[in-house]
């Protein structure tokens, strides 16, 4: 065999030490940053795979029902975007974001009472990008944030990726408890450990469907300051209540100690991936610094789509269509619930995409879903929601994707499951976990 002669200064290829190597399946292990080794794939993304074949039922994603969009006025959009400013919308852009599409954002918040000026706002890659860029500026391997138990998938994912320490409080149905929250902030703060963040979805929780009352979010916000806490307020379904005005943002009470997430993904469209953080002057300037390291700038072309819409459809008509068509959905939900699952429990939402339901005792939603997916039904087991991976005595179910009909026949395909299981568990006694750090959201007699 005949071996290439390597140049000085080159190397041959992946190292080969035991110590580098790694495992022949990857022979870079041994040289990832420490950082990777917390990354986890996303309990929901790895559902998707499954749940998009047209025979199985997914109650999992949180997918917004975009037949409901007038498709032929955004192609019209679309087309008047190219054809009157396609050379800018093709270019790169301000890596703040489009100053037109700031100046529309605030007319939106104003809806939840909050009062910016368009040099607050910092458009993303969608929310989930803020998510990202807030933690890289704040947060140092082993610093703390506290987050609602149980919590966005995705967020969890975010603080994992950057070494934070999740600690969760409790919620119940008026959403985060402020007693709770005193308690572990102080605990926390005796044992010397560095809070940096307080991550909240404020309105039709995710996964939990709750929302933090009128009467709690200026004591949950005195709490957070008196423990020198930045809030992060996370408030993609703020619009999409089903009764009454839009609840007033924990950003409207605070321009300094909130930082505010909003996104166009469940109120338009998410292929769009448009999102915006609003924060003080000096986090602002960090964000940006730290999105052009990331991306240069957002999608100008995306960003140009969506303003172009705003000015020229009527948006809060479709917000108002989605939250009419939502509201359906979860009323033919909870109906199914009640007729084939009445020894579970569950919240019943005034808006968002889900219900979180609490399985009868002894049953474990993580080892029941392959059983739902043999049975083709889908959902998101709890154990997605918490950090350490306990929440297995709960189910995310999103009602926001299939029709009525589909929701029904999953919920039913569902309580067939959860009746064979409960065969198993009275012959093989309980599968379940710990139960969960969280109040449990109140049954369907009481809710």
């Amino acid at each position: 065999m005949i071996e290439r002669i390597v140049p000085a200064g080159e190397t041959a290829g992946p190292p080969t030490s035991a110590a580098a190597a790694g495992t022949r399946l990857d022979p870079w292990l041994g040289s990832y940053a420490e950082r990777t080794h917390g990354m986890r794939a996303s309990e929901i993304r790895a559902l998707f795979a499954v749940a998009n074949r047209p025979e199985v039922v997914s109650l999992a994603g949180g997918m917004p029902f975009l037949d409901g969009l007038p498709l032929e006025v955004l192609s019209d959009v679309a087309a008047r975007v190219v054809s009157q400013r396609g050379l800018q919308a093709l270019q790169y852009g301000s890596g703040q974001g489009d100053e037109t599409l700031r100046e529309q954002v605030l007319d939106i918040m104003r809806l939840e009472g909050i009062d910016a000026h368009p040099d607050d706002v910092v458009v993303t890659t969608g929310s989930q990008q803020a998510l990202d860029l807030v933690t890289r500026i704040f947060v140092d391997p082993g610093d703390v944030v506290v987050a609602e138990a149980p919590s966005y998938v995705g967020a969890l994912g975010v603080f994992r990726a950057y070494q934070a320490d999740v600690v969760h409080v409790p919620i119940d149905e008026h959403g985060l408890v402020p007693a709770a929250l005193e308690e572990t902030l102080a605990g926390l703060a005796a044992a010397g450990r560095r809070v940096k963040l307080l991550y909240t979805v404020p309105n039709f929780h995710n996964p939990a469907g709750v929302s933090l009352s009128t009467a709690r979010r200026p004591e949950i916000l005195a709490i957070a300051r008196r423990h020198g806490v930045l809030v992060l307020e996370d408030n993609p379904y703020g619009l999409l209540g089903f009764d009454g005005p839009p609840r007033p943002a924990i950003r409207s009470l605070d321009e300094e100690g909130v930082l505010y997430l909003g996104s166009f993904s469940k109120t338009f469209a998410p292929g769009y991936r448009v999102g915006w953080v609003v924060a003080p002057h000096a986090v602002r300037e960090k964000l940006v610094l730290a999105s052009e390291s990331a991306i240069l700038c957002p999608s100008t072309a995306a960003q140009i789509a969506i303003s172009t819409y705003l000015s020229t459809c009527d948006w809060q008509g479709q917000i108002k269509s989605y939250r009419e068509l939502y509201r359906e959905r979860r009323d033919t939900m909870i109906a199914a619930l009640g007729e084939h699952l009445p020894e579970a429990s569950w919240n019943v939402p005034d808006g968002g995409f889900y219900v979180w339901v609490r399985l009868p005792d002894g049953l474990d939603s993580k080892d029941m879903l392959p059983r739902a997916v043999t049975a083709r039904v889908a959902y998101v087991p709890g154990t997605a929601f918490y950090y350490d991976g306990s929440g297995s005595t709960h189910m995310r179910l999103s009602y926001c994707y299939p029709t009525p009909e589909r929701i029904r026949e999953g919920v039913r395909r569902l309580a067939g499951v959860v009746a064979g299981e409960r065969e198993l568990v009275e012959l093989f006694g309980t599968t379940a976990s710990t139960p969960d750090a969280v109040v449990e959201a109140p049954g369907p007699d009481v809710a």
